[in-house]
């Protein structure tokens, strides 16, 4: 099989990102583009993005997550701490995050480092899920083989009517991770693919150093 994609073409004009028009603190910036993405272009889910991990196996892997919550501090999402990722995480906390956004014609990559948030926090987002997700984060197993797709839903129905009329704990095993950044790059189509491409650095007092790279 094969298909040949080299006359996909797209013009890259909707915007641009002078390095004399950016906050000294790249948090900011995310923000200030979160929204206008959010507000502005139909996006669908302006809060997924792309974690890349280095698995157990020593091979990068890279899934859609959901952020769930940015702060100064990082970048908040939750999964099981039993999955691929999470024991990818354990082994090796550096990641990379990305956001791409193609109807305004921006991308950001974030490289840190992820650790569990606080348990009572965990604790908070979990029981402001929907009742069948909570359910649903203690029936799966995740990353796990299973041996089909009626074993998984005999699964939750039994778990359903042992939890009928009672309240929902979050399991131990699942929770939140904050992804706190060491390095912020910001990509925005320009024309004849000369892309701005603006990138932060954490320093060793904690500003952060801005840099212009060639698209």
């Amino acid at each position: 099989m094969e298909r040949d994609l080299s006359n996909y073409r797209k013009t890259y004009q909707k915007g641009e990102l002078l390095k004399s028009q950016i906050p000294e603190n790249p948090m900011e910036l995310f923000r200030d583009w979160f929204i206008e993405v959010d507000t502005h272009f139909n996006v669908g889910e302006t809060n997924a993005m792309t974690i890349s991990t280095i698995g157990l196996d020593g091979f990068p892997k890279s899934r859609v997550v959901l952020l769930k919550k940015y702060t100064f501090e990082g970048f908040i999402f939750y999964t099981n701490y039993k999955s691929e990722k999470g024991k990818a995480i354990s082994l090796n906390p550096a990641v990379c995050l990305s956001f791409f956004w193609p109807a305004a014609e921006r991308q950001i990559i974030i490289k840190g480092k992820a650790e569990k948030i606080a348990e009572n926090l965990s604790d908070g987002y979990f029981e402001s899920r929907p009742r069948g997700s909570q359910l649903g984060a203690i029936v799966s197993n995740q990353s796990e083989v299973i041996s089909s797709r009626e074993e998984l839903e005999q699964k939750l129905q039994t778990l359903e009517k042992s939890y009928e009329g009672k309240s929902i704990d979050r399991p131990d095993f699942w929770g939140g991770y904050i992804v706190k950044p060491e390095e912020l790059e910001f990509w925005q189509g320009r024309p004849n693919r000369l892309h701005d491409r603006i990138r932060y650095k954490l320093q060793s007092d904690y500003s952060w150093q801005i840099d212009r790279l060639c698209p």
